[in-house]
């Protein structure tokens, strides 16, 4: 398999969504259709970047990194929003791929740091710890919008 990675278009977020459903059966219908509306917005922000990764045309992967500002990093802080991969796909080689192509986009913007939620799975964080991330503790969540936003 020979991974491609691009900046995902308007185009290919209903596939997006299609792969998420089956990727991660803890996604209802009412949040899917919501990350739909919100990748669509995304593709054109500037403060976020979209990627695919695909084999040849088939999707077999999505990542998103946001930005924000922080005042304590004394800079911008890039999150991993959004990664997954599609059954069935090699998951090592296009996580690997997807998290260091956010690494360079999220340097590229001016990013002091890259963050993301801790992987459950150990093998999953030796493969982040392995690129260059580390554990600082669990995140923090408070809510602000209705109730059908992931609770995970």
């Amino acid at each position: 398999m020979e991974v491609q990675l691009r900046d995902a278009r308007l185009t290919d977020i209903d596939r997006v969504i299609g792969l998420l459903e089956r990727a991660d059966s803890r996604w209802t219908r009412g949040q899917l259709d919501d990350a739909a509306d919100v990748l669509r917005q995304m593709v054109y922000l500037p403060n976020a970047t979209l990627l695919a990764a695909l084999d040849g045309r088939m999707l077999i992967g999505v990542a998103v990194l946001a930005l924000r500002p922080s005042a304590t990093a004394a800079g911008l802080i890039g999150t991993v929003d959004l990664l997954a991969v599609e059954p069935g796909a090699e998951k090592d080689e296009v996580l690997e791929a997807l998290l260091q192509e956010l690494m360079r986009s999220a340097r590229n913007k001016g990013c002091v740091a890259l963050e993301g939620d801790v992987p459950s799975d150990p093998s999953e964080l030796a493969r982040w710890e392995s690129i260059g991330f580390s554990e600082a503790g669990p995140r923090l969540r408070c809510p602000l919008v209705r109730a059908s936003a992931l609770a995970w």
